[in-house]
């Protein structure tokens, strides 16, 4: 954990990928971060729990449960984004990535301040619905204002920038980049 910030044991002990909702993990006027282990190295993700409480207890939620250790960055594409979170990428066909989630579903939390204005900036992915937020997200590769008010901004990568451009690019790319486990830290 960075230097300040105490880790959230998990709520499991092994992988969990189904649920019904996310129980409210995050409490009020904690700040979060997620140390995201990649098979390219190490990220590190300031949360915006304030701005978007809704969207950053769901990732937090499905961390502590182990449900991003595997998954596969299954839609990555120069000079837009980085997309993972689907647990179909663990040991699916590659042709049905980016179709899978946790169970449920949300809404978008969409905040004037909060813009894609550069790369590292943490993106729900959704479907068309504005309530189709699940467990995919995705990390900009450069500013993308075309997304501004479309998508939750949730969060920055605030280490690990130098990584993004080992992220193995595809649609889905043959030899995917894989997260090995998420931890959440707590201040």
């Amino acid at each position: 954990m960075p230097p300040g910030y105490t880790e959230v044991p998990f709520l499991s002990e092994s992988p969990e990928r189904r649920f019904l909702r996310a129980d409210k993990v995050i409490a009020p006027g904690k700040d979060y971060i997620a140390v995201v282990d990649t098979s390219v190295g190490r990220l590190v993700l300031d949360l915006y729990e304030a701005e978007t409480p809704t969207t950053v207890n769901s990732f937090v939620f499905l961390a502590l449960h182990h449900f991003y250790e595997k998954v596969a960055f299954h839609r990555v594409i120069d000079d837009f984004m980085a997309q993972t979170g689907d647990p179909k990428s663990i040991d699916q066909d590659p042709a049905t990535w980016g179709t899978g989630g946790p169970g449920y579903k949300f809404g978008v939390e969409l905040k004037a301040e909060l813009k894609f204005d550069g790369p590292g900036v943490l993106g729900m992915a959704r479907g068309e619905p504005l309530d189709s937020n699940g467990s995919q997200f995705f990390i900009t590769l450069k500013a993308r204002p075309d997304l501004d008010q479309q998508y939750t901004v949730w969060g920055k990568l605030t280490e690990g920038a130098d990584l993004l451009p080992k992220i193995v690019r595809g649609e889905p790319p043959a030899d995917p980049t894989r997260i090995l486990e998420v931890r959440i830290g707590v201040r």
